[in-house]
């Protein structure tokens, strides 16, 4: 894609398949942690903090330079930087089989699932799939320069939504309104009523149409500045809105589309008159349309369906982005393919959309089973479609029938687990994390000098590293590898 970095950051949920369980959740996510660093020596831990919440040896780089970590319990897998949908697409599934594999070498597969999904049924809780693009510094960050990215990813959810069954508890949340932060029980916020199925896993839990804070006020746009490069160039959009997909082609539709719109934004080509009137009772009520006719009240008081408003966006990506390059010209032929299928009947769309493909699943066992929405084994049906299983998870299913399309192969994701992208800085943390595992072994660094003697051997960001003996060597620029320069570095000692 033109000028874009994605990344996305998925936290798996971990079904323990025992009514008494000797262990934790957390327990087995530690395990799986160091059966990938400890036993098949896939990266490197940290050995500082990160974080009051992140104590040294909570997670670490991986040789393909993406990172897995816990986060509040739960385990996280973090691409790294992919200039390409179909690299970040293998680093994505890359990651879901690097813990699936580190599972099952444990011997718990019969004890545990990993789980890549966005709801706990049981408490109620959610964890999220966090999307990551880079632009431009001089991209117009404010709510009327953001106001088309708003109306795009509250009804982008019509293809990208993972779907649930049931629905999630009133949000205790503080919302921003005007100058005022206020809680949401304030504002008379409306009662979810018991669905039997909805299209979209997270848009119960966005409470906010612009927020910083990630945990419990979670916005459609996230506002923290933060762009791991250099700052005077680059901002990065973080998305904590979205689903996480099973689907491939729902992972490459999500991320080129709204790469697309990005650039629409960027460019001043975006259409400016489909402002949403309050998009996050939107975005839950697109989720939550039982007759599936998605409708939305705009602020010029103009009614309009999802799928039409969509529609908009798309002409403009036609007429402003078509040509530019090959996966350009994918995202909008199957953005447009989509959106045609949408206004059909929705099983044209199993496999390619993962509300959709477990829709149809769930249906086809209600039909066949003779039982309601509400018998227990909806919901755990609605689990298994996320088991990264192969041979239990339902969407592993589709695949085997060849129901799902494919943009990877089973070459280019174990590629994916070993190896970084070669067009992104990526690469040169790959180089480094090769060389803290074997040149010199690790029990090597230990014997650095350490003058105030609390510097570990190395410390590793997302855009700088300090092996100890050198100096700090930052990687300010994602679209460079560094590859050259970081052999450089790693060849010469300070003395």
């Amino acid at each position: 894609m033109l000028n874009r970095i994605f990344g996305l950051e998925t936290e798996y949920g971990l079904l323990i398949h025992e009514d008494h369980p000797d262990h934790s959740p957390t327990w087995f996510a530690r395990k799986i942690r160091d059966q990938l660093f400890h036993v098949q020596r896939r990266g490197v831990l940290d050995l500082h903090h990160r974080g009051h919440d992140e104590p040294p040896g909570n997670g670490g780089f991986l040789a393909n330079a993406g990172r897995i970590y816990l986060d509040m319990g739960h385990l996280e897998y973090a691409s790294p930087e992919c200039h390409s949908l179909t690299d970040v697409v293998a680093s994505d599934r890359a990651g879901d089989l690097l813990l699936q594999q580190a599972l099952e070498e444990l011997g718990f597969s019969e004890q545990v699932s990993l789980i890549k999904n966005n709801i706990d049924h049981e408490t109620d809780a959610t964890f999220g799939s966090h999307e990551n693009y880079l632009v431009s510094r001089r991209f117009p960050f404010s709510r009327r320069g953001l106001a088309p990215l708003v109306t795009f990813l509250v009804t982008r959810q019509i293809f990208t939504g993972s779907g649930r069954v049931g629905s999630a508890a009133p949000q205790d949340a503080w919302i921003q309104t005007d100058r005022l932060i206020v809680p949401r029980s304030a504002l008379g916020a409306h009662q979810v009523s018991d669905l039997s199925f909805q299209i979209s896993q997270r848009a119960d839990y966005i409470v906010n149409d612009f927020f910083e804070w990630v945990q419990h006020n979670r916005a459609i746009v996230n506002t923290r500045d933060e762009p791991l490069a250099d700052p005077n160039q680059y901002r990065r959009i973080h998305l904590l809105l979205g689903d996480s997909n099973m689907a491939e082609y729902a992972t490459a539709l999500k991320l080129g589309t709204t790469g697309l719109v990005l650039q629409l934004i960027e460019e001043g080509h975006a259409p400016q008159d489909l402002e949403i009137d309050e998009p996050v009772e939107a975005l839950q009520e697109i989720s939550q349309d039982q007759e599936r006719r998605w409708l939305v009240q705009l602020r010029s008081q103009k009614t309009m369906s999802a799928v039409d408003i969509q529609a908009r966006f798309l002409d403009c990506a036609a007429r402003h982005c078509k040509g530019q390059d090959e996966e350009t010209d994918w995202v909008l032929a199957q953005w447009a393919s989509v959106l045609h299928d949408l206004g059909d009947d929705y099983q044209k769309l199993v496999g390619r959309v993962d509300w959709a493909s477990k829709l149809w699943l769930l249906e086809c066992f209600r039909e066949a089973e003779h039982v309601d929405w509400v018998d227990p084994m909806m919901k755990s049906l609605d689990l298994e479609y996320h088991n990264l299983n192969r041979q239990k998870g339902l969407y592993h299913g589709l695949l085997e029938e060849g129901r799902a399309p494919r943009l990877t192969t089973d070459r280019l994701i174990h590629l994916a687990m070993e190896t970084a992208p070669k067009n992104t800085r990526a690469y040169g943390r790959s180089e480094l994390i090769r060389h803290l595992l074997n040149d010199p072994p690790p029990s090597a660094l230990d014997q650095l000098p350490a003058p105030d003697g609390l510097f570990p051997p190395y410390v590793i960001n997302w855009s700088i590293f300090q092996v100890r003996g050198r100096a700090p060597f930052p990687m300010p620029d994602p679209f460079r590898t560094y590859l050259e320069d970081v052999r450089t570095h790693l060849q010469s000692v300070i003395v």
